[in-house]
């Protein structure tokens, strides 16, 4: 990996610690999913100690996640926002598609199906099946749905440990103090939901005009929580039908990606 050249020293524009960081990003090669500070050293020639304080910040941005057991990093969701290819690093992503195409495979042709893993207060979409009809909502890899008023989002945050989820609620009330009231009702009710039919829903509260339902499902390591949903048109996809016909399909789909019994 090439560092700054003599001249991009030289250059007063030239942010090197901004370039240092896209270095660490640049590291992770395709189907690789975990780095250590050690490995990203060797491939970026950084000293080790300014790469650790680069993953701590990237971590911090939402670009980088630590597993603090295994001491090591893999990138986050946020990297889609900067046009990286983060579903390299994401083997869920290629064993959603099969059973993605399984949800979206109905009675429905309205159905889009989705999984998507949450960064900072927004849910980012990782897998799509698209609807088989033309509609107005084309939901793609990359679309973000807010995480306190979506399916998907209530999902993902019942699944959370306790002190994760109170540091995002926290996170929340800094930015938006009057909210909070709002958004504590919804998750209550989206926790009790979920305890008694094993699925999040959400009727027209994302968008008027969109219904859904959402379950989280958990990497094989337990250390990272996605939200798996189907919805559509409100028009054309009914409470009903999501929650007879596609809900008890859905929980199994959650499982099947998490190999849970």
């Amino acid at each position: 990996m090439d560092l700054p050249s003599d001249d991009e020293d030289k250059d007063r524009n030239f942010i090197t610690a901004l370039a240092r960081g896209l270095e660490v990003l640049r590291a992770f090669r395709p189907n690789e999913v975990d780095l250590t500070n050690t490995d990203l050293s060797e491939r970026t020639g950084l000293p080790k100690p300014t790469v650790s304080r680069l993953t701590h910040t990237l971590c911090k941005l939402d670009y980088l996640v630590a597993d603090p057991r295994r001491g090591t990093y893999r990138l986050g969701a946020g990297v889609l926002q900067l046009g990286f290819g983060v579903l390299a690093g994401m083997e869920i992503g290629d064993r959603a598609a099969d059973v993605l195409r399984d949800l979206n495979n109905g009675p429905n042709s309205y159905i889009t199906a989705a999984l998507g893993e949450r960064f900072r207060d927004q849910v980012v979409y990782v897998a799509v099946q698209a609807s088989r009809e033309d509609v107005a909502l084309t939901m793609r890899i990359g679309s973000r749905l807010p995480l306190f008023h979506s399916a998907i989002g209530r999902a993902i945050l019942v699944a959370m440990p306790g002190d994760a989820r109170e540091a995002v609620f926290d996170a929340a009330r800094q930015a938006d103090p009057d909210g909070a009231p709002e958004r504590q009702v919804r998750f209550i009710a989206a926790q009790a939901e979920y305890e008694s039919k094993g699925f999040c829903s959400g009727y027209g509260d994302w968008r008027g005009d969109v219904n859904g339902i959402a379950v989280p499902v958990f990497s094989l390591n337990g250390s990272r929580i996605y939200g798996l949903n189907i919805g559509g048109p409100s028009f054309h996809v009914k409470k009903k039908q999501l929650e007879t016909h596609y809900a008890p399909r859905l929980i199994k789909a959650g499982k099947q990606l998490g190999l849970r019994a």
